[in-house]
């Protein structure tokens, strides 16, 4: 392999893989990416065997080739180097040689074939989405995704696709986020929902990031699949029921405040600062016209805030986990929220005013 590629390609094709290779050792050959040089282009195979991306960039192909080397190493050097050219050179014994001026280094390879094989799909129709719809949804649920381990059914985000349009949950069993699109035609339903795993999402975000277009996504056995431009990304979908979301979110809620989204927040991390710092307990309590955030801990202090808001009814307390309120609120972006409780014993319920294809729902906190 002997090729001679522009330094910003080379760094937008390897910057793709740094989040996917494996960086612990359980296979030392998944911290290595495939390198495979063929007409005009560079390819690039990364994989953890659980998340899988390829893509490609244009390069002067003088030999055609492959080799797998450290993602990381070839990152950091290419990082380094200045604009312009670099020279990408396959040595004996699977070496890959650097070269731009007088700069000149050698890094250790493997040979190719030791390399996982990338997986084949053959969906017979992908959908196509707009790309920041797709990041809008993931960014409004993924904050909800469990970090138990032992729920790994929870440790993901639930993904329907249906002729009413796309749907995506997340919950921790302390909160739950649940987001509806209405996309274009939609050309292959999904009968069953499927669980996309967290880092899954996160690589998904990373190729959305800044792009204007459409995509095209497709489920094929127990693989997500999703296209853009160059690039494939294949994301092995997490096994297991999803609990019934549906039951969890509350009906009728008798009474409803509309809050200053920017005001309630900031209200709520002045005033969370002296919570708790593992619970992160606040308590609020609304009055006619008023709503009062307040935390105490023995350890620091307490602290107490006022709102004026939109609330006629009794007055009632009751406690929440500051954090899932404000990952709720800075996932929003409207400036009226409408905030639904029953009791101080039940479930609360987020909305953006006028907006019902988001719901939010958090459970609350004995204080």
């Amino acid at each position: 392999m002997n090729i001679e590629i522009e330094k910003k390609d080379l760094l937008q094709l390897i910057g793709k893989t740094q989040n996917i290779v494996e960086k612990r050792n359980t296979m030392p050959v998944l911290v290595n990416v495939l390198l495979e040089a063929d007409q005009k282009k560079l390819k690039v195979f990364a994989t953890d065997l659980e998340v899988s991306l390829t893509d490609e960039v244009s390069a002067n192909v003088t030999q055609p080739g492959k080799v797998a080397v450290s993602a990381k190493n070839l990152f950091e050097i290419a990082k380094k180097l200045s604009d312009g050219p670099i020279q990408l050179t396959k040595k004996e014994n699977n070496w890959l040689q650097i070269k731009q001026g007088k700069y000149l280094s050698k890094i250790i390879g493997v040979s190719s074939e030791d390399y996982p094989v990338f997986p084949t799909y053959n969906p017979q129709s992908f959908n196509k989405i707009e790309a920041q719809t797709l990041k809008e949804m993931i960014d409004k649920t993924i904050y909800s995704v469990s970090n138990d381990e032992t729920r790994y059914h929870l440790n993901g985000v639930f993904f329907e696709i249906s002729q009413n349009g796309l749907r995506m949950v997340a919950t921790d069993g302390h909160r739950m986020s649940l987001i509806n699109k209405k996309v274009g035609t939609v050309e292959t339903p999904i009968q069953q929902g499927v669980i996309i795993p967290r880092k899954g999402l996160y690589e998904i975000k990373k190729i959305l990031e800044g792009h204007d277009g459409t995509v095209e996504i497709a489920i094929e056995g127990s693989q997500f699949i999703l296209r853009s431009d160059s690039a494939v990304l294949m994301i092995r979908l997490i096994e297991g029921k999803y609990p019934n979301y549906q039951q969890f979110i509350p009906q009728k809620l008798p009474l409803k405040i509309n809050l200053p989204r920017a005001s309630f927040l900031q209200s709520l991390e002045r005033v969370a600062l002296l919570a708790n710092q593992k619970s992160k307990a606040v308590q609020f309590v609304f009055s006619n016209g008023k709503m009062e955030i307040s935390s105490q801990n023995p350890e620091l202090g307490d602290a107490k805030e006022e709102l004026e808001v939109n609330y006629k009814g009794q007055d009632i307390k009751i406690g929440f986990n500051a954090k899932y309120i404000t990952d709720v609120l800075m996932s929003m972006d409207q400036d009226v929220v409408d905030f639904e409780i029953n009791d101080q014993l039940s479930p609360g319920l987020l909305k953006q005013h006028g907006d019902d294809q988001y719901t939010c729902v958090v459970m609350p906190m004995r204080i």
